[in-house]
């Protein structure tokens, strides 16, 4: 019996090489891509050196149209491969993506010496490249899964935190008072978190031995309390295993990924998945 293959479209060929990972094809591309964002963050950095603007503006001038020319391709592509486009446009990678874009097509816009400052600043949104890294970094889902899970804890933790900021600044503005710099409450209450986070700014020290005896007690604790968030996002990320028959496949019309493996159809919207 004569085995049938369904003929894969030249859309779901682009969308199976940019958006997923399992196949040769598509760890090119991600290899490929990543490389070029490196090189995009590190033009950006020897851009704001003027000595080595001023030797090698040209080069980075020819290298960043280079490379924003490879981002506005990809950008097309990924519309183009998707059923739902929109979808996409308006997704926080679509933003990001977008961002990475079009500073250099702007300068074409804001032309004049009165539009150098904006156009400055404009440039520099091609930093927002680093942000499409994410995207390919596995060990991130984890993260996002684990700081998810905890957000309740933390939150809880972070109120205490300022409660015990504000006990302990008011109490300082009571020792101290205001011949010590501790002048007002918020002010006061400004150092204890200063102190309680291991900063220690300097701009306003205890002088009486009760005031310095309560600041050695905030920065002990300040230690402890460092490890409290460490120690709960850590006891999720032990939780927050992925299953390991979880593949790359992104959804044609949702954009969904982490689908189980031989899965045909879309766990989210339902979808049928590309062969």
């Amino acid at each position: 019996m004569e085995k049938t293959t369904k003929k894969i479209s030249w859309r779901e060929k682009i969308h199976e090489i940019i958006y997923e990972a399992d196949t040769q094809e598509g760890k090119l591309f991600d290899v490929i891509l990543l490389v070029v964002i490196i090189a995009s963050i590190l033009l950006v950095m020897l851009e704001s050196v003027k000595s080595f603007d001023a030797k090698f503006h040209e080069y980075l001038y020819i290298g960043e149209w280079i490379i924003t020319i490879f981002f506005s391709v990809e950008y097309i592509l990924r519309i183009i491969s998707i059923k739902k486009p929109l979808k996409y446009v308006l997704s926080f990678y679509g933003i990001i993506d977008l961002l990475a874009t079009i500073p250099m097509y702007l300068s074409f816009i804001l032309v004049g010496s009165h539009s150098l400052v904006a156009l400055r600043a404009l440039r520099l949104l091609r930093v927002f490249r680093i942000l499409k890294l994410a995207r390919y970094t596995g060990a991130s889902e984890k993260l996002k899964l684990a700081m998810r899970a905890s957000k309740a804890k933390i939150s809880v933790f972070l109120f205490f935190v300022i409660i015990v900021c504000i006990i302990l600044g008011t109490i300082m503005y009571m020792v101290e008072g205001a011949e010590n710099g501790f002048t007002n409450i918020p002010k006061s209450i400004y150092w204890a978190i200063v102190t309680l986070t291991t900063v220690g700014f300097g701009d306003i020290a205890p002088q009486t031995p009760l005031g310095q005896l309560i600041a050695s007690v905030i920065m002990i604790l300040g230690y402890a309390i460092i490890a409290i968030p460490t120690g709960i996002v850590s006891s999720e990320l032990t939780k927050s295993t992925l299953s390991e028959d979880n593949n790359t496949q992104s959804c044609p019309t949702c954009l969904k990924e982490k689908h189980k493996d031989k899965a045909v159809f879309c766990y989210n919207c339902g979808s049928v998945l590309n062969p």
